[in-house]
């Protein structure tokens, strides 16, 4: 079973899923082999990932129809899977996009209402 981000290593603290929406971007953006995708998952501040996990997750998001893979031989080195997505996964995709933004909404939220207790602690009366 997947870990709640996906992949062992990948800091807990991500939103649900969101290393699975970074794998969907990154295929939508270029069709990829896995190896390219673990660099660049680096590239959007996924750190940590292991190739295990994230070979794990192509497989299942190609089982789910999100992803499509096909052999592509090279002449400088051995064959290597190439993973597309799919209609299905840029429906996801989408989908997950809008999730992220109504994450960013909430947490600016807190955030301004954390600054806002926290600005000048002097102000604040105590109770004892």
């Amino acid at each position: 079973m997947p870990s709640r981000n996906d992949i062992e290593g990948v800091d807990p603290g991500l939103p649900r899923h969101f290393v699975r929406s970074c794998v969907l971007l990154l295929v939508a953006e270029a069709p990829s082999h896995g190896y390219d995708l673990l660099e660049r998952l680096s590239t959007i501040g996924v750190l940590g990932a292991d190739a295990g996990g994230l070979y794990r997750m192509l497989r299942t998001m190609e089982q789910g129809g999100l992803l499509e893979s096909k052999w592509e031989t090279s002449t400088a080195g051995p064959a290597r899977r190439i993973y597309r997505i799919t209609e299905d996964g840029m429906d996801w995709l989408h989908a997950w996009a809008g999730a992220h933004r109504e994450t960013i909404r909430i947490v600016r939220s807190f955030l301004a209402r954390y600054e806002a207790v926290t600005a000048d602690p002097g102000d604040r009366s105590t109770t004892g």
